[in-house]
């Protein structure tokens, strides 16, 4: 793995074994701020080419174009909120990092795991807390 100043590799975090108290260790908390502050760039980036672009866009006689442009805004506006909403998700993972209970579970305290992190970096629950939820969002919802 070399000295301690390097970074981890998608493959290393993948492949961890180490004892549970190595569990988020300063590397691994490095390896996820990094993914997670790229993500956040990301989306950021997203955002200001959106503005831009729906900037320049005129609005045009022809109704079929017109139609068809506001189509495209709508789509636009859609995958804006989506990322909105992953960008504040984004946001509250960097800060439990900063708060250090990053990787735990909500409910339960318990480890969610590298490789469910690796997966969906702004997990906060375990796989067995998320699907205990979804049971429950069944039951009530009919």
């Amino acid at each position: 793995m070399g000295n301690d100043t390097s970074k981890l590799t998608v493959e290393e975090i993948k492949n961890w074994t180490g004892p549970e108290e190595d569990y988020m260790n300063d590397a691994q908390l490095a390896f996820f701020k990094d993914m997670l502050l790229e993500i956040q760039d990301d989306i950021i980036s997203k955002a200001n080419q959106t503005t831009g672009y729906l900037q320049e866009q005129e609005a045009t006689p022809d109704p079929a174009d017109r139609a068809t442009l506001e189509e495209e805004y709508a789509l636009e506006l859609r995958t804006r909120d989506r990322e909105r909403k992953l960008l504040s998700k984004v946001q509250a993972s960097l800060k439990q990092i900063d708060e250090g209970t990053y990787g735990y579970c909500l409910d339960t305290g318990e480890p969610i795991g590298l490789r469910r992190l690796l997966a969906r970096p702004t997990a906060t629950l375990s796989v067995e807390a998320q699907e205990r939820r979804e049971q429950m969002k069944k039951q009530f919802a009919g």
